[in-house]
């Protein structure tokens, strides 16, 4: 793992997270790699502290039957309460959820009484960019620089870690995180 940073599972399984090198790292040339099996695999740099800012990173959907995603956590308190918006290959789409007692719900998009995100072109096999503003209660995702939607919510609103993200057999790459923000 990289320096200061944490991993674990939210549910079931193992993670396998590692620092490898990969060709077609955006930043050779390392990327972040997680390859095991859990019901949701993070890692997370919890001394960041951050209430309001942006999270960004580029993910790279490799394998997966059951799912290929690659997500965002924020305003991680620990490893079964935090934000997480997350791109998926399988699905086409992107969404957004709150994981409250380690159980995730999907948030509406806002505008809207109910949902399931938003459906986007999530390439498997190449590099895509996912984003996520928040400041107060509204969370603005961005998609390879499209702004695809905004979800409001305030079931965590003190400062918390960021990190990455995937569900149960994805194999995700991740490379070139960035965040910055305030407490």
């Amino acid at each position: 793992m990289p320096q200061g940073w944490q991993n674990g599972i939210t549910g079931q399984g193992r993670a396998k997270w590692e620092v490898i090198s990969e060709q077609s790292a955006p930043s050779k040339p390392n990327v972040l790699r997680q390859s095991g099996e859990a019901t949701f695999a993070w890692a997370a740099k919890m001394d960041a502290a951050i209430k309001d800012g942006f999270v960004e990173v580029k993910i790279k959907p490799v394998s997966g039957h059951e799912d290929q995603a690659g997500g965002i956590i924020w305003r991680v308190k620990d490893a079964n309460n935090y934000y997480i918006v997350r791109a998926n290959a399988l699905e086409g789409n992107v969404v957004l959820y709150k994981t409250v007692e380690g159980k995730r719900s999907s948030l509406p998009v806002k505008g809207r009484m109910f949902g399931y995100g938003v459906d986007a072109k999530v390439p498997s096999g190449k590099w895509s960019t996912l984003r996520v503003e928040f400041s107060g209660k509204l969370f603005t995702v961005y998609f390879n620089g499209e702004k695809l939607f905004e979800v409001e919510d305030e079931t965590f609103s003190d400062a918390g870690g960021v990190g990455v993200w995937t569900k149960a057999d994805s194999v995700t790459l991740f490379d070139d995180f960035v965040f910055a923000g305030k407490q």
